[in-house]
């Protein structure tokens, strides 16, 4: 099964969407990111995908009343990426709601809280690589390390992640289109469903992702595209059907 996954990135209790990560370059989409995540739901989500990034900037949750409202109204599985550094703060935002959370920059300086993890909250952690040019990047995208995406996200294959999230932050929030290619080949080397995040920009990036379902691809995250309509999120909904 494939998946279109509308996104919400949280800014100041506000829905906004970034442009490669950059905080300084935030449109803001209103400030009722439940009545947003509610719309999507409405439309036909299955999956909703979101992202403190005040927490991922603070190292430590920040939006959790916003989390917690989004929670309360939606009938369908909400993931969360941001800020998360512990079993504690994951702990903590699974009792909000959330149904897995996403660990990013901490994966790679502390790969043991992935295996612990997922240990203790079985199907529910995911991992969020982002890379450049194939390389990882970590702290909010400011530094590429020099670990490759594929080598990063094969030292979680015996820990039972849910889902990679692959991100490719040089088309992050610019409507450029997916690397899709990278994807894939990442999803190949493991045995790990892997999510499509970053420059998922028209109908034609859904379809050419959920063409790869058979590779591992298991679904493709978008954000700016649906706020800006230049996809029509109901539509794809219908299509993917």
């Amino acid at each position: 099964m494939f998946e279109l996954i509308p996104a919400i990135d949280l800014k100041g209790g506000h829905c906004v969407r970034l442009k490669q990560g950059r905080m300084d370059d935030a449109t803001d989409y209103g400030d009722n990111p439940a009545e947003m995540g509610a719309y999507w739901q409405s439309l036909g989500a299955t999956r909703l995908h979101v992202v403190d990034l005040d927490g991922a900037f603070a190292g430590k949750p920040a939006n959790q009343e916003a989390i917690r409202a989004i929670c309360e109204v939606m009938n369908i599985p909400v993931q969360l990426g941001g800020g998360l550094r512990d079993l504690a703060m994951i702990e903590g935002m699974l009792k909000l709601g959330v149904e897995r959370v996403i660990l990013g920059s901490i994966a790679i300086s502390n790969p043991q809280l992935v295996s612990d993890a997922c240990r203790e909250f079985p199907n529910q952690v995911c991992v969020g690589i982002d890379a450049k040019g194939g390389m990882v990047a970590v702290h909010g995208w400011d530094d590429v390390t020099d670990v490759k995406a594929v080598d990063l996200a094969k030292k979680f294959e015996g820990d039972g992640v849910a889902a990679i999230i692959y991100t490719d932050i040089a088309r992050d929030g610019m409507l450029s289109g997916p690397n899709i290619e990278e994807t894939v080949n990442l999803a190949k080397a493991v045995s790990i469903p892997v999510i499509v995040s970053g420059g998922v920009a028209k109908m034609d990036d859904v379809t050419d992702c959920a063409k790869h379902v058979g590779d591992g691809i298991c679904g493709a995250i978008t954000g700016r595209a649906i706020y800006e309509k230049t996809i029509d999120f109901a539509e794809a909904m219908t299509l993917l059907k």
